[in-house]
């Protein structure tokens, strides 16, 4: 969709017929009211001459418009783009998203990204109208407001968890972004739905529709690590190593959002547990663009049609699902679960989990390159591949985090002993966010394709998946989905299936 906010007429469009599948790709202006709204807002829409569109939140706030209370445009899905697009804007974007330019300053994003921060600066006013300042503050107005209605905590305990100096900074932004004062802010939602488990925050987490939950949720729950992750009660959940801290994640499919509990031990790190969250469950993609590219192949339109929305199921670690993905080279998901938890029971940080079976963190690249290779139960191959990879990590020499290259990070990994194509593609459609990331040799893809009539060796299978481009990580689950495993269905679903009696229901 490109800059959808130069283009006029299809931005007044979207507004007056109040599409949805355009909220977080622009914001819409309103002149003589002086709100913000997105796309789908229920008011009655403005007229065309009094529209103005900016292509974020922090744009419009800093035009000087305040967010809309009704459509709460600040809580939209974020734009698409950031997830397709690897250039300097969209690494940014995700680190901002990340919480770097509050630890760190602007100074400590331009050290990420290896530009100065006029460049950085520079690129990001010219093409977003905000400064990296600005989208930080955009955020932390955010941060502030699920604090306020979604907790109890004291207004200055909320200024400091959403990373505000001072408790009249927080004041002012919160009047100046929602027109509203935080007392005023907390009354309002008093009438939803607060979070009644106390130390847990409790919040929706928005998606474009539609959402396929089966393969998401399925494959995270088939996949999970004893002790890090597990499927209870209808919500997935797992432990999560944050910036300041960590925390326990509880993410239920709803009808129109996931449902997300939180529980963490340093709450400045809320924006960025959030963050991990979307990108864990993909929820950012626009599934409308997906599915009509990927309709235009006539065999994969039937599996489309059946389940559309499907996301890619990631990762809110990279370094983790790296490690994970090298233990599960050429076993089956059972065994490399089973790796994976032996590594997290020895070398996992212990945590505490009131509400439910979780005990340890996966361990961080640091601690595991420390390990005694001796003492892994893996063929000498696969050992060597785990050494090198933890060594590259810990050493940086491999940067996977939020604001990596994504053809800097394939090649580097590509140079690492015992990695393969497989592994590489794999950790970029999982761990890097690559919506292009494509595995042929995958043995899953090509029983599927021979299945299904389409080329199965891998060159062949690459020749026919340029017409898939650029959402070839997509592809790739709908054809995992044409196999009868567990990865493809809900946990509940899996134990009907197998006659023991089911958690609540989740759709």
């Amino acid at each position: 969709m490109g800059d959808m906010h130069d283009d006029r007429d299809r931005c007044v469009r979207a507004v007056q017929s109040k599409d949805a599948r355009f909220d977080g790709w622009f914001f819409t202006a309103v002149v003589t009211t002086g709100i913000y709204c997105r796309p789908s807002c229920p008011g009655v829409p403005p007229k065309p001459e009094n529209m103005r569109f900016y292509p974020t939140a922090a744009a419009a706030q800093q035009a000087g418009f305040r967010a809309c209370k009704r459509c709460r445009p600040d809580a939209s899905p974020a734009s698409p783009r950031w997830n397709e697009r690897a250039d300097l804007v969209a690494r940014a974007m995700r680190l901002i998203a990340d919480g770097v330019v509050d630890r760190d300053g602007v100074s400590g994003l331009a050290a990420r990204l290896g530009y100065s921060t006029r460049q950085i600066e520079r690129q990001l006013m010219a093409e977003l109208g905000a400064g990296p300042l600005a989208l930080a503050r955009a955020q932390r107005a955010q941060t502030a407001r699920i604090l306020i209605e979604t907790t109890g905590l004291p207004m200055s305990d909320v200024a400091h968890a959403a990373g505000f100096g001072s408790v009249r900074a927080f004041n002012d932004t919160v009047r100046e972004v929602f027109a509203l004062a935080p007392s005023e802010l907390r009354k309002r939602a008093a009438r939803g739905h607060p979070a009644t488990t106390p130390g847990a925050l409790s919040l929706r987490l928005p998606f474009r529709a539609p959402l396929c939950p089966d393969n998401l949720f399925g494959h995270l729950a088939a996949t999970a690590v004893p002790g890090v992750e597990e499927w209870r009660g209808g919500a997935y959940r797992r432990t999560l190593r944050l910036p300041r801290g960590h925390g326990v994640a509880a993410l239920r499919p709803e009808h129109d959002h996931i449902g997300c509990v939180l529980t963490l031990t340093d709450l400045r790190d809320l924006s960025t547990a959030i963050a991990r969250c979307r990108q864990l469950l993909d929820l950012d993609a626009d599934p409308v663009a997906v599915d009509d590219l990927l309709r235009r192949d006539p065999v994969l339109a039937p599996l489309v049609n059946k389940d559309p929305g499907r996301r890619v199921p990631r990762t809110v670690d990279a370094d983790e699902f790296a490690v994970r993905a090298v233990l599960g080279q050429q076993v089956s998901t059972a065994a490399a679960r089973t790796h994976a938890g032996r590594l997290a029971a020895v070398y996992g940080q212990a945590v505490t989990d009131t509400g439910g079976g979780l005990t340890r963190l996966f361990p961080d690249a640091a601690t595991l390159a420390g390990l005694d290779p001796d003492g892994l139960a893996l063929p000498r191959a696969r050992r060597d591949a785990l050494v090198s990879l933890v060594a590259a990590l810990a050493a940086g020499d491999v940067d996977l985090g939020a604001g990596n290259d994504w053809e800097c990070a394939r090649a580097r990994l590509a140079r690492l002993a015992g990695i393969g194509p497989w592994t590489v593609e794999t950790i970029a459609m999982r761990a890097l966010g690559d919506p292009d990331a494509f595995v042929p040799g995958d043995l899953g893809v090509r029983l599927a394709a021979r299945e299904l009539g389409l080329p199965s060796t891998p060159g062949a299978l690459s020749r026919h998946s340029a017409a898939w481009r650029p959402w070839r990580a997509y592809a790739v689950q709908h054809l995992w989905a044409t196999g009868d495993h567990p990865i493809n269905r809900l946990p509940d679903e899996e134990q009907r299936k197998a006659g023991r009696p089911a958690g609540r229901s989740v759709r």
